[in-house]
């Protein structure tokens, strides 16, 4: 027997709070902080539209890519993202290091290939 959270709970949890329309993204150069503010990126301030499959098993994936970003001019290392409930304004929810972020240079293109949510130990 493994001690943790509900599954159910979870899921409900994450799809109430990152729902399928209204999780949007934001690129950092750093850790966002407590409010999601800090370190944004300066190429594409934009935040990105995620379209979230429903939550199964404590976990909420992507149904596909998100982006892309295009930078507009400025040279920058991308190492964290930001998770927020609208484009602009809006309720920051989270943030994470970026797996594989690193130096992005004027006219180049981020896209995430891959977002998934994870809350840990589900009980079982």
């Amino acid at each position: 027997m493994t001690v943790g959270f509900a599954a159910a709970a979870v899921n409900g949890w994450l799809d109430g709070t990152f729902a399928t329309a209204t999780c949007w993204v934001k690129l950092h150069t750093g850790d966002p902080g407590a409010a999601g503010a800090t370190a944004a990126a300066a190429g594409d301030t934009t935040r990105k539209q995620a379209t979230m499959a429903a939550a199964s098993g404590g976990s909420k994936a992507a149904s596909a890519s998100v982006g892309p970003w295009t930078n507009g001019g400025t040279t920058e290392t991308l190492s964290h993202i930001s998770l927020w409930s609208a484009s602009s304004a809006g309720t920051f929810n989270g943030s994470a290091a970026l797996t594989g972020g690193g130096s992005w240079a004027s006219g180049y293109t981020c896209t995430l290939t891959a977002l998934t949510i994870s809350i840990t130990p589900i009980a079982a």
